[in-house]
């Protein structure tokens, strides 16, 4: 899944697609540094970094860790391997932040929490932790229906599965490479957090909203967002 990822997810890699984040996430950093939790093969981290930013990474995964060390080196994008919610590197850092939906990777409420005081942890004072997730697709649930589609294209069919007693999802992809051949089956189990659960675990962790929009670009968070971009600060 590492030597895929950059491919598979194309769509939200280009420097077009990025810049948005990248502008909203170097503003947040002003002259300090940022540390972004599950960096993955680099996507945002390594572009954050070429425009000035220290970023310091931790990513659980070696594999994916290796795709990001083709692309820079450790001097200039230290990467520490470790969980994102109790792995603790050094120094003080005025962003810590957490992008496409990967705090529902940990999958239950506790680890969410320790997730964000892991956060409030690595901040200096005025510092900001920053999530990207998506909203949770139950109101796209009628009464006896399981799946929700996310996908439909030629290349690749998603859809997630819904457990609202566990409140958890599994994400359902076939994905044909190219066009051709068969169809290569993934799924991902996450732990689905609503808006106002994700203030209550940032008040547990000493952070306060500072505000929520609905995309990197700055729109109004509303009732038919699909997705926000959540800021907690640490007070001063």
């Amino acid at each position: 899944m590492a030597d895929r990822y950059d491919t598979e997810e194309h769509a939200i890699s280009s420097p077009a697609a990025l810049a948005p984040a990248l502008g909203f996430l170097t503003e947040l950093a002003g002259e300090g540094r940022a540390l972004e939790f599950a960096i993955g093969t680099g996507r945002v981290g390594v572009p954050l970094r070429r425009r000035g930013v220290p970023v310091t990474g931790i990513e659980l995964s070696e594999h994916m860790a290796a795709v990001l060390r083709r692309k820079v080196d450790e001097e200039t994008l230290p990467v520490v391997i470790g969980d994102m919610a109790t792995t603790v590197v050094p120094g003080e850092f005025s962003l810590v932040y957490l992008v496409y939906n990967t705090i529902s990777n940990l999958l239950t409420q506790d680890e969410q929490v320790e997730c964000f005081r892991n956060a409030a942890r690595h901040l200096g004072p005025g510092g900001r932790f920053v999530i990207e997730l998506g909203v949770p697709p139950l109101r796209f649930l009628p009464p006896g229906q399981v799946a929700v589609p996310f996908d439909v294209s030629e290349d690749h069919l998603g859809f997630d599965t819904v457990d609202v007693v566990e409140q958890t999802l599994v994400s359902h992809h076939f994905t044909r490479d190219g066009g051709e051949g068969p169809y290569r089956r993934g799924h991902s189990r996450h732990r689905y957090v609503w808006p106002a659960e994700l203030d209550l675990m940032a008040r547990i962790a000493g952070l306060d909203l500072e505000r929520r929009v609905g995309d990197w670009d700055g729109s109004s968070f509303t009732g038919d967002s699909v997705k926000h971009v959540s800021v907690w600060r640490k007070p001063v």
